[in-house]
C-alpha cells in the first residue's frame, strides 16, 4: 500500500481540522486527483462533508471501536487506487480514550500510518507564542512527524509575517495561512455540524468556498510533496468478504467474566434464540434489509453496508420522513444513529410506515437500531408517537451522553449471541424511560458498570454506536436471521 497521505491535525478541537481537511479534500479533488477520505475517530458528521469533497464515501478509523490492529487495513481498504488520502483527526492531536493512552488518537493513528502530520494552529490570539506551542507538540512524541503548519485565523498581514518569523525560527515549515472567513462556517447544532443531507445546496456551496479558500492560501505542491514521503504500508487491505470468513473461522467467546453481568443475564427475561446460519447455508434468494436514511438518519458506516452486502443480503435504502411502506420483501431492518429528534413530529405524521414497521417487528422481523433508530423505535419521543414497537418513551435533555464504551451482550438477539464483547460509543441528548417486557441488550463494562438497552424477539434497540468491522460476525448473523424468515 504505498498512497501519498496526509493527517490533518491539530492542538485542540475547535482549530479548524474540519475546515482544512475539507478544503484540501476538495483542493485536491479539483485537480482531478481520487482522493481518500477519512476520519479518525467516531465522528459520523464530518465524513458526510468530505464524501462531497471528493465523490468517495468517507471513512472513520478508530482505534477504540476497531482495534489498532485495523486501522491501516481499513484505511488500505478506503484508499485503494487513490492519488492521495487525507485523514482528519479527532479532537488535539494527542488526545485520546480517557485514560487509556495515546489509544484512538490522532497520534496514534498517523504512526499506524506512518504519515506524516500537518497541524493546524488557530493563530487568532498569539503572534510568537506559536513558535513554542508548535515546538511542544512537535517534541512531546518523536514518533510523531509533524511536516509543518497550517496557521488559522490569521487577522492581518502584519500578523501573517510575526507567525512566519516565529515558526521559521523554530524550523517548522508554514504550509498555509488561512484568513477569518466566517461565511464558510457550517451550521451547528446541539450533537456538532448539521448533517449534509439536512443542507445539501448550502452544504455544496460551503465545500466550493473552502476549496477555494484553502487553494488561495495554502501550498498545494508542497503538501502534496509531504504526502509522498510517507513510505509503503506493510499491511492487506480490509474486505468485508474476507472479514467474515475469518470471523466464521473464530471460536465463539466464552462466557462472561464478570459475576454481576452474569447474574443480570440470569435475571433478564428469557430472550428467543436467533438462527444464526449464514446466508450461505440457507435456501432461496437474497435477503432484502431495508436500511433507514435520509435526513432523520444519517449516521452509519461504510463498511456496514458492505458487510451486510457480502453476508448475502439485498441491501435497499428508505427514507422514513417520506416513504410510507418499507422496501418491498424486506425481511431484516437497521436502523442507525441521526436526529428523529429534529424531525419528530414529521416521523410520526408518516403514520403508514410506522404502522408497518410495527407489524414488521411484530412478526418477529429481525430489527438493528442504534440511537435514533431507538428513539423512532419507542413509543413516543417527545410526546410525538412514534412505531411503539418498544415499551419506552424518549425525550430530549439537557446532559450531553458522550464516551466510548466496553459492552457485552446480555441476551441473545438477531445481531448477537450473548457473551458477545463490541466497543462501541454514545452520543446522544435524549433519555428514554422504559417500561417493561424487554431484556437488556448491553451490558456496559467500562467506563462504568449499567445495563443499556432492549431486545424483544427479534429487535435490538440500544444507545450504542458500534463499528461491526470490529465483529463482522454481527452482520452475517443479522443476514443469516432475516434469510431464515418465511
Amino acid at each position: 500500500m504505498n498512497v501519498p497521505r496526509l493527517v490533518v491535525a491539530a492542538p485542540s478541537s475547535g482549530s479548524g481540522k474540519t475546515t482544512v481537511a475539507t478544503g484540501l479534500m476538495a483542493a485536491f479533488s479539483e485537480r482531478g486527483l481520487a482522493v481518500s477520505p477519512h476520519k479518525a475517530g467516531p465522528d459520523y458528521i464530518d465524513p458526510g462533508y468530505h464524501a462531497l469533497a471528493t465523490g468517495r464515501p468517507g471513512r472513520n478509523l478508530d482505534a477504540f471501536m476497531c482495534g489498532p490492529e485495523l486501522v491501516a487495513p481499513l484505511f488500505a481498504h478506503g484508499a485503494a487506487g487513490c492519488d492521495l488520502a487525507v485523514v482528519e483527526g479527532v479532537m488535539g492531536l494527542y488526545d485520546g480514550a480517557a485514560g487509556r493512552g495515546e489509544l484512538a488518537s490522532t497520534a496514534q493513528v498517523a504512526k499506524l500510518l506512518r504519515a506524516p502530520v500537518v497541524l493546524v494552529v488557530d493563530a487568532s490570539s498569539q503572534s510568537r507564542s506559536v513558535a513554542a506551542l508548535v515546538h511542544g507538540f512537535a517534541s512531546f512524541d518523536p514518533q510523531v512527524r509533524l511536516g509543518g503548519v497550517i496557521l488559522n485565523k490569521v487577522g492581518s498581514d502584519r500578523h501573517e509575517v510575526m507567525l512566519r518569523e516565529a515558526l521559521e525560527e523554530a524550523g517548522m515549515p508554514v504550509l498555509g495561512v488561512l484568513r477569518r472567513a466566517p461565511q464558510v462556517a457550517a451550521p451547528s447544532r446541539h450533537l456538532g455540524l448539521v448533517p449534509v443531507a439536512e443542507r445539501r445546496a448550502d452544504a455544496l456551496a460551503a465545500v466550493g468556498a473552502l476549496a477555494a479558500q484553502v487553494r488561495a492560501g495554502c501550498d498545494l505542491d508542497a503538501l502534496m510533496a509531504l504526502a509522498r514521503t510517507a513510505p509503503a504500508l506493510p499491511c492487506e487491505a480490509w474486505s468485508p468478504a474476507t472479514a467474515l470468513a475469518r470471523s466464521s473461522a473464530s471460536p465463539m467467546p466464552e462466557g462472561l467474566k464478570s459475576p454481576r453481568l452474569a447474574d443480570a443475564i440470569s435475571q433478564s427475561p428469557a430472550s428467543p434464540a436467533m438462527d444464526a446460519r449464514g446466508p450461505g447455508q440457507s435456501p432461496g434468494p437474497r435477503p432484502v434489509v431495508a436500511v433507514a436514511g435520509g435526513a432523520a438518519f444519517t449516521f452509519s458506516y461504510a463498511e456496514h453496508t458492505e458487510l451486510l452486502t457480502a453476508a448475502g443480503a439485498d441491501v435497499v435504502a428508505f427514507d422514513p420522513l417520506r416513504d410510507e411502506a418499507l422496501p418491498e420483501g424486506t425481511a431484516g431492518l437497521v436502523i442507525g444513529g441521526g436526529f428523529p429528534e429534529v424531525y419528530a413530529p414529521e416521523l410520526s405524521a408518516n403514520e403508514p410506515l410506522r404502522a408497518a414497521v410495527a407489524a414488521f417487528a411484530a412478526a418477529g422481523g429481525p430489527v438493528a437500531a442504534e440511537c435514533a433508530g431507538l428513539l423512532y423505535l419507542a413509543r413516543s419521543l417527545d410526546g410525538k408517537p412514534m412505531c411503539g414497537v418498544l415499551d419506552a418513551d424518549a425525550r430530549m435533555s439537557e446532559r450531553l451522553t458522550l464516551g466510548y464504551r466496553e459492552a457485552v451482550a446480555l441476551s441473545d438477539s438477531a445481531l448477537a449471541a450473548a457473551g458477545t464483547r463490541l466497543r462501541g460509543h454514545e452520543f446522544h441528548r435524549t433519555v428514554v424511560e422504559p417500561g417493561a417486557g424487554a431484556a437488556p441488550a448491553w451490558g456496559f463494562t467500562h467506563p462504568e458498570r449499567r445495563v443499556e438497552g432492549f431486545v424483544r424477539q427479534g429487535v435490538h434497540a440500544s444507545y450504542l454506536h458500534t463499528h461491526w468491522a470490529a465483529e463482522p460476525s454481527v452482520a452475517q448473523r443479522f443476514v443469516g436471521a432475516a434469510a431464515a424468515r418465511p
